[in-house]
């Protein structure tokens, strides 16, 4: 399985919709081979829109809050941080911005 973003699309009145559309353009200009999908519910509707991060062999990651019109970049370049690891830990998430404090949870592998 490739690295893989899933978004909740029946967030906010289907902001995750945008937001993934948006990001898969992002991803694709920016050459990273990570896959965009989108799921009807995450079931964490109290802190749209939210996104999870995962990969065969990687720990996952879990994000709640995240706005689709300001947090593009930030999720992209967190894909290219997850992107270039082996296991998936990311032990500085600076350049994903404000994303890093949207974190809910990380799942080891």
């Amino acid at each position: 399985m490739a690295d893989r973003i899933t978004i909740c699309s029946t967030c906010a009145e289907g902001e995750g919709r945008a937001l993934a559309a948006s990001l898969r353009t992002r991803i694709s200009e920016i050459g990273l081979a990570t896959e965009v999908t989108e799921i009807d519910c995450m079931i964490v509707c109290g802190q749209p829109v939210t996104v999870s991060v995962r990969a065969e062999g990687k720990a996952a990651y879990l994000f709640s809050g995240v706005d689709p019109a300001t947090q593009v970049a930030d999720l992209a370049a967190f894909a290219a941080l997850y992107e270039a690891t082996p296991d998936g830990i990311i032990e500085d998430a600076r350049p994903a911005g404000e994303l890093r404090f949207k974190l809910i949870g990380r799942i080891p592998a």
